[in-house]
């Protein structure tokens, strides 16, 4: 798992790239990143599948923020980031990962 930021000059916001592990997504069919930036919808931002089997999605978001995010995969697991900046307890009496930007 990874996240590579790229911080935009035209426009304040920062590309982020989502990167999960295909040894940790255990032969995931499906992998969705859930998080603040999209208010927790389960479906609505699909990770695409790599050739070597990892999974990865970019986003645009605005900067000065913290975004608590999760990745779900199969619709059943939810997996944290191992490399997020910090974590933030959750209603579930886990943790989510965060991305500060």
């Amino acid at each position: 798992m990874s996240i590579k930021k790229n911080y935009l000059t035209t426009k304040p916001m920062c590309k982020v790239t989502f990167k999960l592990d295909k040894n940790l997504a255990n032969s995931a069919h499906n992998v969705n990143l859930v998080g603040d930036f999209n208010e927790w919808n389960e479906t609505n931002i699909k990770m695409k599948k790599l050739k070597n089997g990892d999974f990865s999605v970019s986003l645009e978001l605005d900067l000065g923020k913290d975004y608590e995010f999760r990745y779900l995969v199969d619709s059943i697991d939810w997996l944290n980031e191992p490399e997020a900046d910090k974590y933030a307890p959750n209603a579930f009496h886990s943790e989510n990962s965060v991305v500060t930007i």
